[in-house]
């Protein structure tokens, strides 16, 4: 049904249990999983001016670093589970933007995507990077929540 799998991540705890289901869904459905972590671009520009560039550089490569980690730690999660292909990615730019971009461009089949359960004001106010994919994607995508006590 699906030969293509994505995995959006960002390292974060949230991410656990939807890197189960997606892992699941490769080995059932024969796909390639692909692993996503997006450098977030809106991060890297909050730091203003010149004077910042040294720390700049030093914010990107520590979200690259950590991002490339991530993205190996579930590749390998993966084949130790049995998924036969597994593709790892790291890119620059908005997160949902990435997401949607790389769904269309790598003709992905399935989104599976993380969220944290939030209670309260905090999920009105900020939205997630989950709920603009979803709104916005034209492929299916399975929402795996976790619950956040704050």
């Amino acid at each position: 049904m699906y030969d293509r799998i994505l995995l959006p991540t960002d390292g974060s705890e949230g991410v656990d249990r939807a890197t189960e289901h997606a892992i699941d869904a490769a080995k059932r459905y024969g796909a390639t999983l692909h692993v996503l972590f997006v450098v977030d671009e809106g991060v890297i520009n909050a730091y203003p001016g010149d004077e910042y560039v040294h720390e700049f550089e030093g914010v990107e490569r520590t979200l690259e670093e950590f991002g490339e980690e991530a993205v190996e730690r579930i590749g390998s999660e993966a084949k130790d589970a049995g998924v036969d292909s597994v593709v790892t990615e790291v890119h620059h730019g908005e997160p949902d933007e990435a997401i949607i971009g790389y769904i269309d461009d790598e003709d992905i089949g399935l989104t599976v995507m993380g969220t944290k359960d939030r209670p309260g004001e905090y999920r009105r106010l900020l939205g997630s990077v989950t709920e603009r994919v979803a709104r916005r994607s034209s492929e299916p995508i399975t929402i795996v929540k976790t619950t956040v006590e704050e």
